[in-house]
């Protein structure tokens, strides 16, 4: 059994970047995510929540027409605090996402 290296924060920066390139990319970092980084598992949490909540307001037609606006607000912020390698709560709504999916 081989002893597995902890990740370098240039590993958990990717992996948190790519878990914001769609659906598949998300999929993709929870893999690679192994061992587990605070920093990669933080925003994986964070863009988990924004395509839920990007999720919903595609299927509410009154969000669908308004309100489409905040998951892409929220996405822009969660990517850039993922590229810097910084962990940013995406405002009012990242906390809820961080308890809500802390197993991850």
């Amino acid at each position: 059994m081989e002893n597995q290296t902890p990740p370098t924060q240039t590993d958990a920066k990717l992996v948190g970047v790519i878990s914001y390139l769609t659906p598949i990319g998300l999929i993709l970092a929870f893999v690679l995510n192994n061992p587990k980084s605070q920093l990669a598992s933080f925003h994986i949490r964070q863009s988990l929540g924004i395509f839920f909540l990007g999720f919903v307001c595609s299927i509410v037609p009154f969000f669908k027409s308004i309100l489409w606006i905040v998951p892409l607000v929220a996405w822009v912020y969660g990517f850039v605090g993922a590229v810097e390698g910084k962990e940013k709560v995406v405002p009012y709504i990242g906390d809820y996402f961080q308890d809500w999916f802390r197993s991850l």
